[in-house]
């Protein structure tokens, strides 16, 4: 019996209303009766199990504690604990069909709301960008910049291949300067003619390196024979002494050829080609000028509305700029001509006069003249076999 009773009453379930009070049962008496046994002789443990009462609650929520062991607790409605959570929005429902079901409080959303404010303005304030975010910041400006710079250079190359087109096909104006032009194609045919001669030039200096090796080679063999063969010893000495001879004025004379060669190709290769790269960029500069000028009278011959106004003003400043770059190119190319046409005189003044006298020297046989045309033009040669100077020597 005494079993029976202490399982009804640690199985017995309490239905809470909205308040938080016990609700009144027709079998109060018997559940207080119930009670005061329990109290008295202690639950039985092995049958006794908690209710799980929470949000949503339900018959699933009873846990089997057969293994906990302490005395029973008794529900105190008073106790200022449950009237603060029921005021907080907590919520103790019960599964049994006869305890009132408890919908959730829209105050407890609202008050974690409140909460949530009052901790962002009181201080607590987000974390500012790290590093990080400066890095793809930096990243995005680096990506935009390098976006206008393609827009643009699209922008003028179609505007300047438009331009090239239309002037090939006879459509299109072009600028152009006579005196100018004239003095540019003059340039480009100086320059082709001085290439054919500096070609020559390195193919006699070729030819006339193995005809001074091969003198070389015969001045030996004639010096050995003549050791080697007593009856003509005389003659075989004096053929090798004649090898030597127009071997070493040879020497002398591919130095100065050498030296020749070298200045012509400094003129060419160097100064002329320095010219012609002043004068692409000015043709450079010259079709973008045309390319400019070409859009802003189209534009001018065009409705005079907002949109166009702004085109036009833009295209107007784009035209002012390609026009200084075009005029400063322009007086740049006269210059470097005016210099190249002197310096190519005074090179050439003093190359031809060199190569003059040292081919006329040498087919002459004078061996004096050929060394005093050398040292006329500070030109040294290389001696066969000569190490180079170290660098102390050389300062």
């Amino acid at each position: 019996m005494t079993d029976g009773l202490m399982s009804k009453a640690a199985t017995m379930e309490i239905p809470i209303n909205g308040t938080g009070d016990t609700g009144s049962l027709p079998e109060d008496d018997g559940l207080e009766q119930d009670l005061q046994q329990v109290m008295v002789s202690g639950p039985n443990l092995n049958e006794t199990s908690i209710v799980s009462g929470g949000y949503g609650g339900t018959a699933e929520g009873i846990i089997p504690t057969s293994t906990v062991k302490g005395p029973a607790v008794r529900y105190n409605a008073s106790f200022p604990g449950l009237r603060l959570l029921h005021a907080q929005g907590s919520f103790v429902t019960s599964h049994s069909s006869r305890g009132p079901s408890i919908s959730p409080s829209e105050s407890a959303a609202s008050r974690i709301a409140s909460q949530a404010d009052a901790s962002a303005g009181s201080g607590l304030h987000l974390p500012h960008p790290g590093p990080l975010a400066t890095g793809d910041e930096a990243a995005r400006g680096i990506a935009v910049e390098k976006f206008d710079i393609v827009k643009k250079w699209g922008i003028n190359t179609y505007k300047c291949t438009k331009q090239l087109i239309s002037e090939r096909f006879g459509r299109g104006s072009r600028t152009v300067d006579l005196e100018l032009e004239t003095q540019i194609e003059l340039l480009r045919d100086t320059k082709r003619k001085y290439e054919c001669v500096l070609q020559l030039a390195r193919a006699l200096t070729h030819h006339f390196y193995s005809l001074v090796q091969t003198q070389h080679a015969l001045g030996d063999a004639f010096s050995d024979l003549s050791q080697k063969s007593p009856e003509l010893q005389e003659e075989f000495g004096c053929n090798a002494e004649t090898q030597k001879l127009l071997c070493k004025n040879g020497e002398t004379l591919l130095g100065a050829v050498n030296f020749f060669v070298s200045s012509i190709n400094t003129l060419v290769n160097k100064t002329m080609e320095d010219t012609l790269m002043t004068v692409k960029q000015y043709e450079t500069a010259r079709l973008e000028y045309d390319a400019y000028r070409t859009d802003l009278e189209e534009l001018s011959m065009g409705p005079r509305d907002t949109s166009t106004l702004c085109r036009l003003d833009a295209a107007q400043s784009h035209f002012q700029s390609h026009k200084g770059k075009y005029e400063k190119l322009r007086a740049d190319v006269a210059i470097k001509l005016k210099f190249l046409e002197e310096n190519k005189i005074k090179v050439m003044h003093k190359q031809l006069l060199l190569f003059h006298n040292a081919v006329s020297a040498y087919f002459a046989g004078n061996q004096q003249q050929l060394a005093q045309t050398l040292r006329q033009f500070n030109i040294k040669l290389k001696t066969p076999g000569a190490e180079k100077p170290s660098w102390l020597e050389e300062q």
